[in-house]
């Protein structure tokens, strides 16, 4: 009975050593790490599977699109095992908070959340515009007068257009889809006059459609995207933008933009 107390009393004594002397923290929290990540080695981003082009589900089965092959090569360049870990949207705050991931990257609005989380510098500068097909002779907003337009819903577009009720009561009607492949296929054929959508998206659909339709240069709104990180942790934010400034000036960003967009719209700096 002695022996037993003595092991409880040794096992008490080094489990509150543990927790003074903060065992665990380096695993769970990254405070300690080289890179400031949440586990020594491994770069754990968050991003939505259902955000083509910049993080989907391919053909394959495989995580792939803009923003997870940036997040990757960064990942490389770091030395770091790069794990991309789908999330549920609505939880992505909690998945950061605990550590689950080391940041939410997937087309991230930085705009209006710059106090919630420590953010890169912007990358993209994402805008919400009209798709119309390529010979149409829709040139202008102005030309959009009496048009079917239609948009995703609960979309960044829809928001914007929303918000510009002056030009929206300009249309003869705005009509909502489920997604984007759906609104294509309406505009490819004649169902609808534009299509109103993130440039992102629109430039990712036109370049695998060969290039059918066109973007108007007038733009309903815009938003800027980056890489969220948990508030604070700058230590991590600091090692992805040197590694984003290298992949910049020997074209790593611009050749990677090309593939998924058909040109450089990138913007970081």
């Amino acid at each position: 009975m002695k022996k037993k107390w003595i092991a409880i009393i040794i096992t008490a004594v080094l489990t509150l050593g543990c927790l003074l002397a903060g065992c665990g923290d380096k695993e769970k929290h990254g405070e300690k790490t080289k890179y400031g990540t949440s586990t020594e080695g491994k770069f754990v981003v968050g991003f939505d599977q259902e955000f083509p082009p910049m993080g989907f589900v391919g053909e394959e089965g495989e995580f792939t699109g803009f923003d997870l092959e940036l997040a990757k090569e960064v990942a490389n360049r770091l030395n770091l095992e790069f794990i991309p870990n789908p999330i549920s949207w609505d939880a992505k705050d909690l998945e950061l908070s605990s550590g689950t991931i080391d940041c939410i990257w997937n087309g991230f609005t930085m705009t209006g959340r710059e106090e919630d989380y420590t953010f890169s510098k912007p990358y993209l500068n994402n805008k919400q515009v009209f798709v119309v097909k390529k010979d149409s002779k829709i040139q202008s907003l102005e030309d959009l007068t009496g048009k079917m337009i239609e948009v995703q819903t609960d979309s960044s577009a829809e928001a914007a257009l929303k918000e510009k009720k002056e030009l929206a009561s300009t249309f003869e009607k705005i009509q909502t889809v489920p997604d984007y492949n759906t609104a294509m296929m309406d505009l490819e054929q004649g169902a609808v006059d534009a299509i109103a959508m993130d440039e992102v998206v629109a430039a990712y659909q036109i370049q695998s459609r060969e290039e059918n339709f066109k973007i108007l240069e007038e733009e309903i709104s815009s938003e800027l995207y980056a890489i969220g990180f948990l508030k604070g942790n700058s230590l991590l934010k600091e090692n992805v933008e040197k590694v984003l400034t290298e992949m910049v000036n020997d074209g790593t960003m611009k050749k990677l933009s090309k593939k998924w967009f058909g040109s450089d719209i990138t913007i970081f700096k």
